[in-house]
């Protein structure tokens, strides 16, 4: 975690890693708080009050059976990337273009320039904290992360894997939820969630996953699982010691069904080639991956990438260097994802004649927060902002639209741009990958550990959260 210098509301404060682990107890809270940030851990109470007398109407889109949900680790400057705002500050050779009703840095993401006619571009976004593991947290759980429940509660992946369990009647060898990641950030866990729907956090390469084949031989592995089998199945399955022990079994199960497996080779290993059309880095290898699971369609349906080193504080531009500050990190998303776009966007789909696999994908990027506007700080980078933006496409989103929109320097929304006309908060974003999936985004389990209630998305019941509808429209 950045042990640097953030601005809120005016005020400027230093912050430091309170956090080792994955929630934060109260006593860290509290450390936060005597920073002066507390009032960035807890919902706006004006939200709520002004829109609790709007009960919300369920309307699930229903187009999307896989997501790909892309975290943008440290912040992005949003002015910078997707909200770009030109000024003395901005290089030349960010060649800023004007593509239909998106004002892009084209020298910067070109690849995704030629992808904007699939890509919709969310301006009037808020971060409800400016600290980067909370934040990070929060993008990944979809509520508070200093309250009780959040404690125990799962990734939205492990929610979307448990909604399709049992529904898919796809050859289910991989895991539901699948985390690719640089080696910096897995993806958060599965909370109170029983373990078959944690995320399977792996590091791409070329190698394919390590450990799917036996030092020993396939045949002397196959013969000593069929010995344990033998030996213990009757306590594996409705065992007498629990669900640990069953949890323990289905992951046995299905760490059988990946050994030895030709069509696992053919996602997770590597041909030289398509790394090299992915921009030759580690999250191109994690797009490139994430192409191959959905194109395969072997059980997962939700897959998170982590892209870590977005946190510029300083010398974002790298001093005309293209292959440092945001050049480097930007230069990796923009050939990952533009081809990974690409690519879904060629590809028919299986299930539903006529359409892509792109028309059957969600995609979201996003980071915690966005970063200061205007001119460069100091240390020639940008420190942390509430103001952010994200990138969404497929499912049948309309390309090439923007969605609310800034003053001219990017420090704040001054229009929402769609039916609700109040702020996107990452509640809302949450609600609309539910939404896309067939989920209800509105559900309340009750077996939680504090049987408080479990509501996939804090308040949609009420009508506080709901989808952006504006993006199928």
């Amino acid at each position: 975690m950045c042990k640097g210098i953030i601005k809120a509301q005016g005020k400027v404060s230093t912050h430091q890693d309170i956090n080792k682990s994955p929630g934060v107890s109260r006593r860290e809270f509290f450390k936060l708080a005597t920073l002066g940030l507390t009032g960035f851990f807890f919902p706006n109470i004006a939200r709520p009050l002004e829109v609790m007398a709007k009960p919300s109407t369920i309307s699930l889109i229903n187009k999307a059976r896989f997501c790909i949900y892309i975290h943008l680790d440290g912040g992005p400057s949003h002015i910078d990337t997707f909200d770009l705002k030109e000024g003395n500050w901005t290089p030349s050779n960010f060649e800023p273009t004007t593509f239909g009703n998106i004002r892009w840095p084209k020298g910067l993401m070109p690849t995704l320039a030629e992808q904007l006619s699939n890509i919709a571009i969310v301006r009037s976004i808020n971060a409800y904290a400016l600290v980067h593991q909370l934040a990070q947290v929060w993008n990944q759980i979809g509520r508070n992360p200093t309250t009780t429940l959040a404690k125990v509660a799962p990734n939205i992946g492990s929610v979307v894997a448990l909604e399709y369990d049992g529904k898919d009647n796809s050859n289910n060898i991989l895991p539901p939820f699948i985390g690719l990641h640089d080696g910096i950030h897995p993806a958060y866990g599965q909370g109170y969630f029983p373990a078959q729907y944690a995320p399977f956090n792996l590091i791409p390469n070329a190698d394919g996953i390590f450990g799917t084949v036996s030092l020993l031989g396939e045949d002397p592995f196959k013969h000593r699982y069929q010995v344990l089998q033998s030996l213990d199945s009757s306590i594996r399955q409705n065992s007498p010691y629990g669900k640990p022990i069953e949890s323990m079994s289905s992951a046995y199960n299905q760490a059988k069904q990946i050994m030895y497996n030709p069509q696992i080779d053919s996602i997770f290993k590597l041909e030289h080639q398509d790394i090299e059309a992915y921009g030759n880095s580690s999250f191109g290898n994690a797009c490139l991956v994430a192409r191959n699971i959905v194109k395969n369609d072997i059980g997962t349906h939700f897959i998170q990438i982590n892209h870590s080193n977005w946190d510029h504080h300083s010398n974002i531009y790298a001093m005309g260097n293209q292959t440092g500050g945001i050049y480097q990190t930007a230069g990796q998303f923009d050939k990952g994802l533009g081809k990974l776009i690409a690519d879904l966007a060629s590809t028919p789909s299986k299930s539903s004649t006529g359409k892509t696999l792109l028309d059957e994908t969600l995609i979201v990027a996003m980071g915690e927060f966005g970063r200061t506007v205007g001119n460069l700080t100091a240390q020639g980078g940008r420190d942390h902002h509430l103001q952010m933006s994200a990138l969404f496409a497929g499912a049948g989103i309309q390309g090439n639209q923007t969605i609310g929109k800034t003053d001219e320097t990017g420090e704040t929304t001054i229009e929402y741009g769609w039916s609700r006309d109040l702020i996107i908060r990452p509640e809302d974003i949450f609600c609309t990958i539910y939404s896309a999936l067939g989920i209800d985004y509105t559900k309340v389990l009750q077996n939680d550990p504090f049987k408080r209630g479990f509501e996939y998305v804090p308040y949609a019941k009420d009508g506080v959260y709901a989808p952006i509808d504006v993006l199928w429209s």
